[in-house]
């Protein structure tokens, strides 16, 4: 894609919400440069997927340096970590596996076996099960974590290529997209079973739940909008038009706002927010390049934006303006610390991860990654 910015696509070459690519190869990165330092006090490990070499880089936030190279499987296209922080899994889309790596000692455990082609995962708020998008097969294949084991998997169609997954505050319910059906299939927790799926739009690319969980958004990037779904009655509202193919949703952590990325034609994308108390979209944010990840820092203050013309935006929330967009070659991905005072911005071609000071949006040093390196996960 133009600009460098990644989007969602079933060919596993880069994925709106969680992450996701291909590719394959070995190695151990360089360590950065010496790091400004004062990017927050958290304890924290990024951990980046490296598709192009099966690694996963642990970068040590209080440096911004990268450790020893973690090896998985074939492909690795999502990461996420345990509420807790002690263990991080990995989907290797190539070898049909999810790696656990523990945080403690930043080293992989026994790949856990899933269907073909894992393209995401998501872990309940409790903690006790992740679920895993089997994207060739049509199903979902939940894990539990207690003992590392993968369940029965759940069927959400043959031909509907499961993607990305959100699951709400509760731990109760899992919430599927499936690009290729142009639906969404809740998932009971409890018992694992697949609910009614819920009509949305054309080719559903994100998908993300309001903090009170009351309301679930999903953004359509065939038809250029985004349906709401009431959690309550897994209902599908009317559908809100953002553009013309949003690809990337965020929600405020107060809830108030959600925030779509219109990738866009050309190099003119936008941010569209949406006031969630009324389902209505504001005056779309113009960005400078496609609009593609973005992320909210915990304070709400700020959305980053991975833009085309190798940026990253940030958004004043408060009076919805774009600001100075901040030089970060090849944008991909972005997690942000507990603290909100870094952005960690993962660049698929260059092989590196871009820390970004909130405080001033500088962005400090390239931190050197394997080739590749895409989904981010932040583990405290």
């Amino acid at each position: 894609m133009a600009g460098g910015c990644s989007v969602i696509s079933k060919l596993g070459v880069a994925v709106a919400g969680t992450g996701l690519v291909i590719f394959a190869a070995s190695g151990t990165a360089a360590a950065a440069p010496a790091a400004h330092t004062s990017h927050g006090t958290d304890p924290v490990t990024a951990y980046v997927a490296n598709v192009g070499s099966d690694t996963v880089t642990p970068i040590d936030t209080a440096t911004n340096t990268a450790l020893a190279q973690i090896t998985v499987g074939n492909g690795p296209t999502a990461i996420a970590v345990t509420p807790n922080g002690k263990t991080a899994y990995v989907a290797n889309s190539g070898s049909a596996s999810v790696t656990p790596i523990d945080t403690a000692t930043n080293t992989a455990g026994t790949a856990i076996p899933v269907g073909e082609n894992p393209q995401a995962l998501a872990i309940t708020p409790n903690g006790k099960t992740a679920y895993v998008s089997d994207s060739d097969v049509g199903t979902v294949t939940p894990i539990n974590l207690a003992t590392n084991t993968p369940l029965a998997p759940i069927s959400v169609g043959a031909a509907s290529f499961p993607a990305y997954i959100a699951i709400t505050p509760n731990s109760k319910t899992a919430y599927v997209i499936n690009e290729d059906a142009d639906t969404v299939t809740p998932i009971d927790t409890a018992t694992n079973t697949a609910l009614a799926p819920i009509p949305v739009g054309s080719t559903p690319a994100a998908i993300v739940i309001t903090p009170n969980g009351k309301t679930v958004y999903v953004a359509n990037s065939g038809s250029g909008t985004v349906t709401p779904i009431n959690v309550a009655t897994n209902i599908a509202l009317a559908p809100i038009a953002v553009g013309s193919s949003p690809y990337y949703l965020a929600i405020t952590p107060n809830g108030k706002t959600a925030y779509a990325s219109d990738y866009g034609s050309e190099g003119s994308g936008s941010v569209t927010p949406i006031n969630v108390a009324t389902n209505t979209a504001l005056s779309p944010i113009a960005v400078a390049g496609n609009a593609a990840a973005i992320a909210i820092t915990p304070n709400g203050k700020t959305a980053y934006v991975c833009t085309g013309l190798d940026a990253v935006t940030p958004i004043r929330t408060a009076t919805n303006t774009a600001l100075s967009p901040v030089a970060v070659g090849g944008p991909s991905q972005i997690a942000i610390m507990p603290s909100g005072a870094t952005a960690y911005v993962t660049s698929d071609l260059p092989g590196t991860v871009t820390p970004i000071e909130t405080a001033t949006n500088t962005a400090l040093p390239a931190i050197s990654a394997q080739p590749n390196p895409y989904a981010i996960a932040i583990a405290p």
